[in-house]
Parts: C-alpha cells; sequence; structure tokens
C-alpha cells in the first residue's frame, strides 16, 4: 500500500523499513504543500513503513517509458511518483481490481489510516491508495480545541490535494495513452491491410484493457478538505479524474454545499451517503460557531446538488449511531449495505443495479437504504 502525505515524516535508509512512528503529526515541516510517498505493508500482526528516493535514476525512469509506452521525457519526468503510478497501474491489470483514492477524516493516526484502508481492499475488493493529512487532533476525548486545531490543518492542507489529485490526473491520462497506443499497434500488426478490422479490434482490445475505475472516497472530515481544495477555479479537485466520488459521513456545513459538491467533475456518480443517527457528526454540530451548523453527512434536508445522489443509510439494519459504516462490522453485518459500497467504490451504479436495493424518496430527493 501506498501512503502520500503531507505530514513531516522522518527519512529511511534503503531497504530498511521501520515502524509507522516515522509519520510525524504536524504537517511537513518544509510547509503544508510538501508530499512524500510512503510505501507501508503488513508485517505478521504490525505495519512497516519506508520512504521512497525523491527522484528515480534516468535509466530508471527510461525503463518505465520503454514497458508502459509513456510519452514523457525520463530526464524530465522520474520523481518517485511515476514509479508508483507505474506499480498501481500494473497491479489494476494483472489483479482486475479498480483503484480507490481515501482521504481520511479527524483525529485519524496514521495506524487508523492504514488499517482503514485495508479494510477497504479487503471489503470491497479494490486497491487502495491513500492520502493522508495531519489529524490527529479531535475527537470525543480531546474537545473543542484539538477538533478545532485539525480543522485548520484540514484547511492548510487543500493546496497538498490538489497537488496530488493532478499527479494523479497525470499518470493516469499518460499510462491510459500509453496502453492505448500499444493497443492501437498491436491491432495495426494483426490487420494491417485492413482498416475496419483494426479498428474493431482495437476497440475491443480496449475495452478488455483499458476498463480500471478510479474512484475517490473522503470521509468525515476528508470532505472538508475536499472542500477547501475545490475553492480555486483551477483546482487539480475540479479536473475530471474520477469515474465516482463517495462523500462518506461528510464533517463539512450542509447549507451551501451545493457550491462545491456541484463543482466535482466526474464520468459517473457522486455520492453524498446521510445517517441521520451518526454519533461524531451529532457531537461536531455541538461545536461553536460554524461547526453548530447541520453536517451534510447526517441532515437529510436541504439536499440540493444537481450531480448528487444523495443515499440514506439511517435506517439500514446495524449502522445505528455508526460513522464509519462503509468498512468493517457494519456492512459485514448487512449484505445490502456493504453491496452499496462495493458497486458505488467501484465506480458502478447501485441505484441502477437490476436488484436495487435502494428506495428513491422524492419528496427528500434522497435514495434510502431500509433493509439488509
Amino acid at each position: 500500500m501506498y501512503v502520500v502525505t503531507n505530514r513531516e515524516v522522518r527519512e529511511t535508509k534503503p531497504g530498511a523499513p521501520e515502524d509507522l512512528d516515522i509519520f510525524g503529526k504536524r504537517p511537513n515541516r518544509d510547509g503544508p504543500n510538501e508530499l512524500r510517498i510512503v510505501r507501508v505493508e503488513h508485517d505478521g500482526n504490525d505495519w512497516t513503513a519506508e520512504t521512497l528516493k525523491d527522484e528515480l535514476l534516468v535509466r530508471e525512469a527510461r525503463a518505465l517509458k520503454e514497458q508502459w509506452n509513456l510519452d514523457i521525457d525520463p530526464s524530465e519526468v522520474r520523481h518517485a511518483s511515476l514509479q508508483v503510478a507505474c506499480e498501481l497501474y500494473e497491479q489494476t491489470q494483472t489483479t482486475g481490481r479498480n483503484l480507490v483514492v481515501y482521504v481520511h477524516g479527524y483525529n485519524n493516526d496514521i495506524r487508523d489510516v492504514v488499517e482503514t484502508a485495508a479494510q477497504i481492499e479487503a471489503d470491497h475488493g479494490v486497491i487502495c491508495l491513500v492520502f493522508s493529512w495531519p489529524a490527529n487532533g479531535g475527537g470525543l476525548v480531546s474537545g473543542t480545541v484539538a477538533y478545532r486545531r485539525d480543522k485548520k490543518d484540514a484547511r492548510a492542507s487543500m493546496d497538498a490535494l490538489n497537488r496530488f489529485f493532478e499527479k494523479v490526473q497525470f499518470f493516469h491520462e499518460t499510462l491510459t495513452a500509453g496502453m492505448r497506443e500499444t493497443l492501437r499497434r498491436k491491432a495495426a500488426e494483426r490487420h494491417p491491410d485492413n482498416p475496419d478490422r483494426t479498428q474493431a479490434l482495437y476497440a475491443k482490445l480496449c475495452s478488455e484493457q483499458c476498463a480500471t475505475k478510479l474512484s475517490l472516497v473522503c470521509h468525515s472530515m476528508g470532505n472538508y478538505v475536499l472542500k477547501y481544495a475545490l475553492r480555486p477555479s483551477m483546482a487539480g479537485a475540479r479536473a475530471l479524474i474520477f469515474d465516482n466520488v463517495c462523500l462518506v459521513a461528510a464533517d463539512a456545513n450542509n447549507s451551501g454545499h451545493e457550491s462545491w459538491v456541484q463543482a466535482l467533475d466526474v464520468r459517473n456518480r457522486v455520492y453524498v451517503f446521510i445517517n441521520e443517527e451518526d454519533f461524531a457528526l451529532k457531537w461536531s454540530r455541538r461545536k461553536p460557531g460554524e461547526e453548530q451548523l447541520p453536517r451534510l453527512g447526517h441532515y437529510v434536508k436541504n439536499l440540493v446538488a444537481a450531480n448528487a445522489f444523495y443515499v440514506d443509510v439511517t435506517h439500514a439494519e446495524g449502522v445505528g449511531e455508526a460513522h464509519g459504516y462503509f468498512v468493517g462490522e457494519v456492512p459485514a453485518a448487512n449484505a445490502a449495505l456493504k453491496q452499496l459500497f462495493t458497486a458505488a467504490l467501484n465506480g458502478g451504479s447501485p441505484e441502477s443495479m437490476p436488484d436495487t436495493m435502494l428506495a428513491f424518496a422524492a419528496d427528500l430527493n434522497l435514495y434510502r437504504l431500509t433493509g439488509g
């Protein structure tokens, strides 16, 4: 698993991974826009973490260019992100799994983050790429001051998230273009004198090998980071990157949410998941000032974003007051809920499935999951 982060990170020696303590609790010392990539692996009952070197050798970048038929200059595009992008792309091709970008919420230390990401992979059959911001302060125990500190770090992380999205978009487009060119040549070699058959084979190969879906899931205050990342008109968060965007238990104001949700440009769906009994969002609403307003993730009124599919899971069996109801014990005990999130995180449209488990409530403009 890879974690892209603007947290402070202690360097590890090449080939000598350490434990998760290499992740700090504050933004990168060079500024909150600085990004590092860390390889995290499960090792028995614990995790190991290893920082990647900033730049590849030119020969290493050239080898990746040749392997994936990339339209890049290896002397210029050779950061560690190139290697990671190629590795993740290869994983999607060899396993047939889709890719999910996960932006976590508040009061999450790095162990919480990677364990949730691993659970996303296990529960929903995807490959997870994590964006982690400094979110160690808030929560029921820490109280208002720490919650506000997390919100400050969330706002400060907006540019880092945009830089991350820009990288994702660049490599997604570059790798896809390289694959398509490879398939075009393959089809032309198979039928050198028949353009019609070449085009038909090319279309068939593309449908078989370029079918990977890329989705985003933001949980809790991760939605607040996304909200601020969408503010600049040329923000990377506004680009057409994802098939689905899933806003789960959004710790952001319901009031005016349409202004930033409608800025999301997706190939398929923007889903907003709501639990009216969510204990964490009820708690955050008690905070002074802006935080006392109803949260998007627990309020079923004013659901007006034109591009959003609102999904209410309040009365689904086993959800109760859960805040993280998209992974773990809650969906494990509710097959319909698990099916809902598996479809959404894999770029599908669960409300359109033949055996849909969602009922549309026109008066509230939302879909409702009640069974399980």
